[in-house]
């Protein structure tokens, strides 16, 4: 009988173990569970950022090619009056003669 209590004893040792471990193990496993979830939400928010980013930056792209042309015209303007100074120096010393 004493050998019978001894192995109940140890087995509800090791099942009281098993418990503690699974406890443990439990625990560990919801810990991980949260910190997946926080990188989840943490990766959206980064995609969320890229996405706002690259809008932002073909909107300055965009603003800054209209700036480009809006200089463009307005070099275009000076050559083009300066043409027109020149054709009218050319008139004026071509009708003097």
């Amino acid at each position: 009988m004493a050998e019978n209590d001894k192995i109940l004893t140890l087995f509800t040792t090791r099942v009281r173990q098993m418990i503690l471990q699974y406890n443990e193990l439990k625990k560990e496993n919801d810990e991980l569970y949260a910190m997946v979830d926080a990188y989840e939400a943490e990766i959206k928010r980064l995609k969320a950022s890229l996405e706002q980013t690259k809008k932002d930056y073909e909107s300055l792209k965009m603003a800054k090619m209209m700036e480009i042309c809006d200089g463009d015209i307005e070099s275009a303007k000076r050559r083009f009056s300066s043409l027109i100074r020149d054709v009218n120096k050319c008139i004026t010393l071509l009708s003097g003669k």
